[in-house]
């Protein structure tokens, strides 16, 4: 989330989507994965080699071709779901605060159609930090609205940035929204 105070008045934050690093590396193993078991599946049923290494026309079509096949099929169908997420860019935008508006506007790249959300400033309670260690690490910033028991998070998933940056963001934010600072211990 990269705040950039362009003037006093407003704070825009941009949040990073799934075009990452980690999911370009999946996608490509998954893809040659999936293709890897079909083209053992279509060799063990014609009988001629389709694959470089091994000699997977040697396989017995029922039961191995076809398994080997409905892995390579399952593989393809969750590696093109992948490459949509990472094709639309899912999750990314933008984070808005505006104090001649008096609205918060958050924007984010959903599955089939665009998320937009407007708060008003005075249904802000308070700016969370919702911190948690451990084996699932979460540093995330998240807005507390007057009368519901949910956050609203505002910090990109999966982002782990260092615990001082992001309790600097937080006070900043809260700080400009004029609400309290929740979360630190």
């Amino acid at each position: 989330m990269d705040s950039n105070l362009s003037s006093f008045n407003k704070i825009e934050q941009k949040i990073n989507g799934s075009r990452k690093i980690s999911n370009y590396l999946i996608g490509g193993m998954l893809t040659i994965g999936g293709v890897g078991f079909i083209l053992a599946a279509i060799s063990s049923y014609t009988g001629k080699d389709l694959l470089p290494l091994g000699n997977p026309s040697s396989l017995i079509f029922i039961p191995q071709g076809i398994i080997m096949g409905a892995y390579g099929l399952l593989a393809n169908l969750l590696n093109i779901y992948l490459w949509y997420l990472v094709f639309i860019n899912f999750g990314s935008g933008i984070n808005t605060f505006d104090k001649n508006s008096q609205f918060v506007e958050i924007k984010r790249k959903g599955l089939f159609k665009d998320v937009e959300v407007k708060i008003n400033f005075s249904e802000i309670k308070s700016v969370k930090l919702d911190i948690s260690e451990g084996f699932n690490p979460r540093r995330r910033i998240a807005l507390v609205l007057k009368g519901r028991k949910k956050v609203l998070p505002l910090s990109g998933a999966g982002e782990l940035k260092p615990l001082l940056q992001v309790e600097e963001e937080g006070a900043r934010l809260a700080k400009f929204l004029n609400v309290n600072l929740e979360g630190l211990k």
